[in-house]
């Protein structure tokens, strides 16, 4: 659930004047929340997963920048690497991460996910108070998403017309998640998800609340188990009415620490295949550490907190965050 203006980069959406191939204050694309491990009947309806404690690393690349180049390189090539090896099992992207992971609630259960999201840069701040995510499974292999927030955003540049802060609704982010390879917990699998990011009949994109342009993204979700511990990977193709088109990839690494923590490493990428002095990508790596929680069937706490990894420049994201809960019904579905 979610990318364009969650996604993109969820910082960089900060930054109004930069045309992502996301929202500037949407949440990231490849955000969907999938069922956390544990849960009970995520990706088949036999698999019974243990919750863990996730650490995220989530990097934009900036598509200009031969560095940049070489971090996609090197996340694209850790994918193809734990594609590629012959251990496998599943893992855990989703809220309170960008990265997806193939799983679904199973059949006619839900997961609803709450969170305060901050991201603040140098000169301007985004924060969805709250966002909300919605999913619905339906079978064993298909999910059904929504998600939006209400948008608190601090923009020095809109002052004079319409205040330092403003508030409204984000980007309507609608998608379906289709499980297509189920490899069990000793396989791989692998999902498509694509979504859409579509402004609302309001006046945010007039006050700058959201960004004019609009986008449907297409990723592909793997997962996989590699020795103690899980690996999921995305990446995906974003095409924008009204500004260049982009790409998405996500790694996230994670451990389970007990049977209620979890922890994950994720590193994100998103970018713009074309810029210009116009339309600069406007992209940058970020990292983040957060964690799931069991808190009690069917309640699990979400947080995340994280910084830009390129060094101190205006507009720099210096930090963004999840905070939150997650709500699996019915609770009966997931003991």
């Amino acid at each position: 659930m979610h990318m364009d203006d969650r996604q993109h980069s969820r910082l960089q959406r900060l930054r109004q004047r930069d045309p992502h191939p996301r929202g500037v204050y949407d949440r990231p694309a490849g955000v969907v929340r999938a069922c956390p491990r544990g849960s009970g009947k995520c990706r088949t309806g036999q698999s019974t997963r243990t919750l863990r404690a996730h650490v995220l690393i989530s990097s934009s690349i900036d598509s200009d920048s031969p560095g940049a180049v070489q971090r996609g390189l090197i996340v694209f090539g850790l994918g193809l690497l734990f594609l590629l090896t012959p251990r496998s099992a599943f893992a855990q992207g989703g809220p309170p991460y960008y990265t997806n992971d193939p799983g679904t609630p199973g059949p006619f259960n839900w997961e609803i996910n709450l969170g305060y999201m901050p991201f603040f840069d140098s000169g301007q701040s985004v924060s969805h108070t709250p966002d909300v995510d919605i999913n619905f499974g339906i079978g064993d292999r298909i999910q059904l998403t929504y998600e939006n927030a209400w948008l608190r955003v601090q923009n020095p540049s809109t002052a004079a017309q319409f205040g330092r802060t403003q508030f409204g609704l984000g980007q309507s982010n609608p998608g379906v998640k289709w499980r297509f390879h189920d490899g069990g917990e000793d396989g791989l699998s692998v999902s498509v998800f694509p979504q859409f990011f579509l402004n609302n009949p309001n006046d945010a994109v007039r006050r700058g609340i959201t960004p004019a342009s609009q986008s449907f993204l297409l990723p592909f979700e793997f997962t996989k188990k590699l020795g103690p511990v899980d690996v999921d990977y995305e990446i995906g193709y974003q095409a924008v009415h009204k500004g260049p088109d982009g790409w998405i990839t996500g790694l996230v690494v994670g451990h389970d620490f007990t049977p209620k923590l979890e922890g994950d490493i994720e590193f994100y990428n998103q970018g713009t295949f074309h810029s210009s002095e116009n339309q600069p990508s406007g992209n940058q790596p970020t990292i983040d550490f957060g964690a799931r929680y069991k808190i009690h069937s069917p309640i699990i706490f979400l947080v995340m907190a994280g910084r830009s990894l390129e060094s101190t420049r205006s507009n720099q994201t210096y930090f963004l965050g999840y905070f939150g809960i997650q709500i699996l019904l019915p609770p009966k579905s997931y003991k």
